[in-house]
């Protein structure tokens, strides 16, 4: 059998950032999974694997309609709502869903994060907004979280979740960092009686900075 170092590569590239993700409690128990673009489908967590404990058979080559490519491995129930970001965005390739603590506490509040808060955080996400609730796993999930991705790279899911997506695993779990940090931020603000937000005129000279 020919070694495929491409798919050995991303396959390590999940396990490392799912375990970075255990160890920073973003993905307590079996909650959440771990995808990246692979040939004519992804490379994703397997259901009912815990994405800080992942060993290479946690991971399975699936297509694009959701069918398994490996014998005896069955991806996660949240497969299609990562098959639709990758096909409605190209340059996407590693997309990573978790339950971390301060961001589930938004979206369990149906709350986003769209307030001008910190400079970088309006420069790396504009803002964070929130999908409406539907069942895990189900096409209603799908349809309310992927219309987002035409213009934000982060998403909450109301009673459920966060989900993040880039060109690179690296950058997907520093959106990740950013945002559950950024999270911690808002709330503790809250504590100390409120923000004092950036202006329109301050958030539309940070997001120049993009260009």
């Amino acid at each position: 059998m020919c070694f495929n170092y491409e798919k050995f590569k991303k396959v390590r590239e999940i396990i490392s950032y799912g375990k970075l993700c255990g160890e920073k409690n973003y993905t307590p128990g079996y909650s959440g999974n771990i995808s990246a673009r692979y040939k004519e489908g992804l490379l994703i967590t397997t259901s009912g694997s815990s994405n800080g404990y992942l060993k290479t058979n946690d991971v399975v080559y699936t297509d694009f309609e959701g069918k398994s490519l490996e014998k005896g491995k069955k991806p996660s129930s949240e497969k299609f709502l990562h098959i639709e970001i990758y096909k409605k965005r190209p340059e996407i390739n590693y997309i990573i869903h978790v339950h971390a603590p301060y961001l589930s506490s938004f979206a369990a509040a149906g709350k986003g994060l769209t307030e001008p808060i910190l400079a970088e955080n309006v420069f790396y996400f504009g803002g964070i907004p929130i999908a409406e609730y539907a069942l895990p796993s189900s096409r209603e999930l799908v349809d309310n979280t992927i219309k987002f991705f035409d213009n934000y790279d982060a998403v909450l899911m109301a009673n459920h979740g966060f989900i993040a997506a880039s060109k690179t695993m690296k950058d997907a779990y520093m959106k990740l960092e950013l945002a559950e940090s950024y999270a911690q931020v808002v709330i503790n603000t809250k504590i100390l009686g409120g923000a004092k937000l950036l202006t329109p005129e301050q958030e539309e000279a940070i997001l120049a900075l993009r260009n």
